[in-house]
């Protein structure tokens, strides 16, 4: 046992230790309810669980308009929360997207901008660290990106108590893989080499999102007793791009097996219906354990849908009504569902239009658990939101950087987008009356221009490995 976590222990009165061990010996005795109840009392502040899928769309939800891929868990939680239209990922990309989520600075800012190998800076404070300090068991299961073995920005060197997945985003494409990671340490023996998901001569062994569904229920069961913080990191319904056109794994095309679909859209489909069972499955939990009213869960994605593994995101109007894809700076690229349901404080059958983003998710927490965010980031906590409230403390304007095929830029100001590709004009669009980007107005709005220019010029530090660079000749012709 961890130093902290022995003191932690150490703290709570002799009677919860009694009852916790009277409990362990018991088992799942349903007389022992009322322990779960005396300890849930013994603190006021809410069970936090971020669940992030990768590379699901703002159109691909039930709740979001979405008619043939069939989410009625998210749908229910969507009904039983509130629903944000207007909520924005860190990048159109992975890896930056999940820095921003963690740290609360934006990629103007933040250390990781891009897809490259580049770990979180040591100087920048993570959510998991934060609400470790407030006295909340952290876990992480699934995809991290954020750091190699050889980095001080593992996991659990980043405030994770308990960890099982990927490091490396490229290893994540792998939906039947060799081996994880956990704390660290590549295990040779222990958890990962008792779940074996592929034997040496290549045949597939467990898909690795039902193992990463029963790591985040047990997570939760056995830190059930204080409060905790689960980032639950799914990689559905990302493509593995080694494939090609059989990229979109999944064990079965169920229940899309008799529709006229191209294979890979009958998988991509029965990847996000398997997501949405398995945290139905999770949702049930937290009720089951009587947790339920004292968790707030979110659910969103880290960029916009993808066109990769043979899977085509015209297909299911993955985008909704918004324009382009991941990687692209339009909405469809950045714009992702974002779901949040906390019974009893987060008003149910609600949609919010609130403009906020990834960068907003860590004060936010901080909030929730009653300390301060660290200073220095770009986010605002958007509590009062989520209660339904007046959000009285607004952002001036959001900004994203990518430096894919050059760099590339925008900005979100009130009902104004911005977008520079690679160092051409600024386009401008008015997202009220048009959210799909069709009509580029800023010959029009010489003012707004301006006033983004500006925000340009500040908004952003510099960065050794993330330069501002021109599109590559070849694209520029």
């Amino acid at each position: 046992m961890p130093t902290d976590r022995r003191r932690s222990a150490l703290r709570l009165p002799l009677w919860i230790l009694l009852l916790v061990a009277a409990a362990l010996a018991r088992g799942a005795d349903p007389k022992f309810d009322i322990l779960q109840q005396k300890l849930a009392a013994l603190h006021s502040k809410p069970n936090i669980i971020f669940i992030l899928a990768d590379d699901l769309g703002y159109g691909e939800l039930g709740c979001y308009g979405q008619k043939r891929i069939k989410t009625p868990h998210l749908d229910r939680l969507a009904a039983e929360g509130t629903r944000f239209t207007q909520c924005y990922a860190g990048s159109p990309v992975c890896a930056p997207s999940r820095a921003v989520l963690m740290t609360g600075r934006h990629t103007g800012h933040v250390s990781v901008r891009g897809n490259a190998l580049v770990p979180l800076s040591t100087n920048e404070t993570t959510v998991a660290e934060l609400l470790k300090a407030a006295g909340y068991q952290t876990g992480l299961i699934g995809k991290w990106g954020l750091g190699e073995t050889n980095t001080p920005s593992t996991p659990d060197q980043r405030g994770f108590d308990e960890w099982l997945g990927f490091l490396n985003q490229n290893h994540a494409h792998d939906y039947y893989p060799a081996q994880l990671w956990r704390s660290s340490v590549l295990s040779e023996e222990g958890l990962t080499n008792s779940l074996i998901f592929q034997n040496q001569n290549g045949a597939r062994g467990r898909y690795v999102h039902d193992l990463f569904t029963q790591a985040a229920t047990n997570f939760i069961r056995i830190s059930k007793y204080k409060p905790f913080f689960l980032y639950l990191a799914y990689t559905i319904p990302h493509a593995n791009n080694e494939l090609k056109e059989l990229g979109m794994q999944v064990p079965s095309d169920a229940p899309y097996s008799a529709e006229d679909w191209p294979q890979p859209e009958r998988n991509k489909a029965a990847m996000i219906t398997r997501m949405d069972r398995d945290i139905g499955a999770l949702l049930a939990q937290l009720k089951a354990l009587r947790i339920d009213s004292n968790t707030v869960v979110f659910f969103s994605s880290d960029n916009g849908p993808h066109k990769e593994g043979g899977a085509n995101a015209q297909f299911f109007q993955s985008s909704g009504p918004l324009r382009g894809i991941k990687r692209d700076m339009y909405e469809g690229g950045i714009r992702v569902p974002m779901i949040a349901r906390w019974p009893g404080k987060i008003p149910a059958g609600v949609t919010s239009d609130q403009v906020w983003a990834f960068w907003d998710f860590l004060p936010t927490a901080a909030d929730l658990a009653g300390v301060k965010a660290p200073r220095g980031i770009d986010g605002l906590s958007m509590l009062p939101a989520l209660l339904g409230k007046k959000q009285t403390n607004q952002h001036e304007f959001l900004y994203w950087e990518f430096h894919e095929k050059g760099s590339k830029q925008a900005v979100r100001t009130g009902d104004w987008k911005a977008v520079r590709l690679a160092g051409a004009p600024l386009e401008l669009y008015d997202l009220k009356s048009d959210p799909g980007e069709t009509n580029n107005v800023a010959a029009l709005r010489p003012a707004v221009v301006a006033r983004v220019e500006a925000y340009l010029k500040t908004a952003r530090t510099e960065s050794e490995h993330w330069p501002l660079k021109p599109a590559p000749i070849a694209e520029a012709k």
